[in-house]
Formats: structure tokens, C-alpha cells, sequence
């Protein structure tokens, strides 16, 4: 059977579940909630309609990405059409997206890979986040106590992420998010993954989850509250308020709901917190360990490595990646497995770590204790000099990719390997001694 021959079978199914949905309304007593349920299947058969979007998104993966965005819209078009949706879509919808320069000069400085670990985390773990986020915490009682019975992730998550992605709901976003993401799946860097998330959009308005009025939100395509991207909300959106429709614009209720879904679903392990600040020996053993690996509390332990407080780490059985944002000279990390589910959030260890860091204060800890007694002596470096830094490191043997300025996993690793092999303390930080003995070389 072809796609449309699934498509008609399951619609024909669906209607004979609706059949008996709408002759039950009226032998019950709650016609109105009955009402509701009429809809919500008249949605579902909608979204099934659409099913070649998932599929065809699978199959045709022909990138629309194209200097031309006029050439890029009619790629898009035969993309949409081909993933069946209608021509409100592929006529009116995408015929009215312009392109935002401004977009393409944001994606290039984003503050995680523009900002040391020390700037990002004090612009944003700040005295403003805690007081108000505490305050949230107060006035929405009722409503934590049942996310948190339901779900399982803890309150002081939940405003965390709220502070960090909107201040609370202060600045949502004002670009047109059709227009954001249509700008970045013109682009080459990460069309595909746009492109996605812009027919997932067409999903959302052609079942009337979300209208184009709704649209906005920020330069990246990220919506509402919590800045959701399309397909987090298509996968994992909850009526939090119970009246009938999916609102994470203005619905705080919508948007908490929806979060704690969010990150129920993608593993959030309810009695285990993101990891710790902790304290490294004098002369760690950094040769005994690779960075971007998860080993055994227990071998930190047997390492020397200490709660910031200097007693020992608990016996728990657990395992933990050691991170250094600033290398040896700065603050040190173990992160357990639900940082994983923050970063699934948001892929960058910087955002990561500041979500951890403001729920410990929500929750009435100290924060980052090392910046409390010290700052990094470590100079920061420039995208330039990183970009340099990995192409001499790939003309050595020490393999980091395409060079791209960013400090990431291969990145890390070749540093440590380049130290290892030059009697260097294996931080895998790009640091001064690391730049000095390159240009030694």
C-alpha cells in the first residue's frame, strides 16, 4: 500500500471513532466536555492527514537551502507539496515569508560561543532571576506540587528554564518565527534541521494548533514562555488550563505544563540532580580521565576529587563527566545523566550548567562557589585564535574537524592529546600554555 492508501485507511478508521464519539454525546450528561472530545478527534484526523510530513521528511531530504531566498521559497514549496500539505500552505503561507538578515548575523554570535563560561553565567545567574524566580515559585504553588506529583521533575527546574529562556516571561520574542525559520533553512549551515522544524510549523497552523498571528517569537524560531521550537510543541504540547486549546504565549500554565512533559519525556530521572561544583586535588590525575565520558562516581572519588566543602563525594551509584568550562585554572563539574536532559533543551554546556546553577539558588543553595571566592587568571580566547588553534592541531594529527572556533567535544580532545604528548597539564583547554607551546612548534 502507498502513502495516500495508509493515509485514507487510517483516516477511514479514525472516522468510525468519531462516529462513536459523536453518538455518545448525546446519552451523556456532559455535552459540553463531550463537545471538546468531538474536536480534539477532528484535530487528530487532521494531524494524520499529514502524515507524508514525517515520513517525506525521512525520504526527501534534498536540502532547500539556497543563496536565492526567491529560488530557496520555491524549493520550499515543492518540498511542502511533496510532504501534502495544502495550497494555504504553499500559497498563501509560504508566499507571504520574507527573509530577516539580521537572523543569519544573530546564528553567528550566539553567547555561547562569544562569551567566557564566567560573563555568561554572571549575565544570567543573577540576584533579578533569584528573587523573582523565588517569588514565581510562591505564587504558583498549587501548580508545582502537581507537576511536580505528575511529571516527576522538580519546581525548581521548571522556573529556572522560565528565567533563563524569557526572564519569565518578560521577552518572549517579537521576530516572525515563519520568517526566522524560513531565513535559516535558506542558509547552508543547518538547513535540513530548520527546514524540519518549518514543515512541523506548517503542521501546527494547517491543524489550527497554533494561528500565523500567534508567530512570533525569537530570531532561532523558539516560541512562547518557555521558547519552545514547532516540533517540541507538536510532539509534547499539554493543555495545562483545561480550556480546549494548547496557548504557551499566554498561558504561563500552558507553557510550565508543557515543560515538565517536555522533559518527563526525553528521561528527566526525578531523584537526581544535574551534577555538582566540585573540588580537584592538587596535581590532579588528568591523564586518568577523557573529557565528553561518563565513568563511575565512585573513580572521581578514588581520584581525589571532593564536594566543594572538601567532604567526601556520597556513595551513590552513578555515573559522571568531569568539566572544566575554564580549564584547570577555573571551576570544576561533575554532571550526571539529567544534564543530558538539559541539553537536549539546549546543546550547549554553558546554557546547560547556568539552568543547573540558578535552580540550586531557586532552591536555597549558594550557586557557583568558585566565582564567590576567585576569578579565572586563564585569558579568554577569540573565535579567531580557536579557529587557528584547530587547524594547526589537524596539520599535527590531532584531529578537531572542520575548524569552526568552537570549543566542542573533538576539540577537547585533541587539546588534551596535544598536552599529553607535550608534558602540558591535559585540561583540554585552549589555553596560554597550549597557544605558547603551538607557536613553539
Amino acid at each position: 500500500m502507498n502513502i495516500v492508501g495508509y493515509r485514507l485507511a487510517f483516516i477511514s478508521f479514525l472516522i468510525s471513532v468519531l462516529a462513536k464519539e459523536y453518538s455518545s454525546m448525546y446519552s451523556s450528561k456532559s455535552f459540553v466536555k463531550n463537545i471538546h472530545s468531538f474536536f480534539n478527534v477532528r484535530k487528530l484526523i487532521i494531524v494524520c492527514s499529514l502524515l507524508p510530513v514525517f515520513v517525506n521528511a525521512k525520504i526527501d531530504n534534498t536540502t532547500i537551502a539556497n543563496e536565492d531566498f526567491l529560488q530557496c521559497k520555491v524549493n520550499l514549496v515543492e518540498r511542502a507539496e511533496s510532504s501534502g500539505f495544502s495550497s494555504y500552505i504553499t500559497e498563501t503561507v509560504i508566499g507571504n515569508i520574507s527573509p530577516i538578515k539580521r537572523v543569519i548575523a544573530l546564528d553567528k554570535k550566539q553567547p555561547e560561543f562569544t562569551q567566557t563560561f564566567e560573563q555568561y553565567i554572571k549575565a544570567r545567574v543573577t540576584d533579578y532571576h533569584v528573587r523573582v524566580g523565588k517569588n514565581k515559585l510562591k505564587q504558583n504553588k498549587e501548580l508545582f506540587d502537581r507537576l511536580e506529583k505528575q511529571y516527576g521533575v522538580p519546581r525548581q527546574y521548571l522556573v529556572s528554564f522560565w528565567g533563563l529562556e524569557t526572564v519569565f516571561g518578560k521577552h518572549k520574542g517579537k521576530m516572525s518565527v515563519l520568517n526566522s525559520l524560513a531565513t535559516l533553512a535558506c542558509d547552508e549551515r543547518r538547513s535540513e534541521f530548520f527546514t524540519l522544524e518549518l514543515l512541523n510549523l506548517f503542521t501546527l497552523i494547517e491543524t489550527e494548533q497554533v494561528s500565523v498571528e500567534q508567530l512570533q517569537g525569537s530570531w532561532a524560531g523558539a516560541m512562547g514562555h518557555m521558547q519552545f521550537m514547532p516540533t517540541a510543541f507538536l510532539k509534547y504540547a499539554i493543555d495545562g488550563d483545561n480550556d480546549g486549546k494548547v496557548d504557551i504565549w499566554k498561558s504561563e500554565i500552558d507553557a510550565l505544563t508543557t515543560a515538565a512533559n517536555y522533559l518527563n519525556q526525553i528521561g528527566w530521572q526525578s531523584k537526581e540532580r544535574w551534577g555538582r561544583e566540585v573540588k580537584l586535588p592538587e596535581n590532579f590525575a588528568f591523564d586518568k580521565i577523557a573529557f565528553d565520558q561518563y565513568y563511575p562516581l565512585d573513580y572521581f572519588k578514588s581520584l581525589g576529587v571532593k564536594k566543594m566543602n572538601k567532604q567526601s563525594l556520597p556513595i551513590y551509584d552513578i555515573q559522571a563527566e568531569l568539566y572544566l568550562p575554564s580549564g584547570h585554572k577555573g571551576p570544576a563539574f561533575l554532571l550526571y545523566p539529567n544534564f543530558n536532559v538539559i541539553m537536549t533543551w539546549n546543546l550547549s554546556k554553558s546554557y546547560a550548567l547556568s539552568v543547573g546553577l540558578l535552580a540550586n539558588k531557586l532552591a536555597g543553595a549558594k550557586g557557583l562557589e568558585f566565582l564567590q571566592k576567585e576569578q579565572t587568571k586563564e585569558k579568554p580566547y577569540s573565535v579567531a585564535q580557536m579557529k587557528s588553534l584547530q587547524s594547526q592541531l589537524n596539520s599535527l594529527g590531532f584531529e578537531t574537524g572542520k575548524p569552526d572556533g568552537i570549543w566542542g567535544p573533538k576539540s577537547r580532545q585533541a587539546i588534551r592529546s596535544f598536552q599529553l604528548k607535550n608534558q602540558l597539564v591535559a585540561d583540554g583547554y585552549p589555553n596560554t600554555d597550549v597557544f605558547s607551546t603551538m607557536d613553539a612548534n
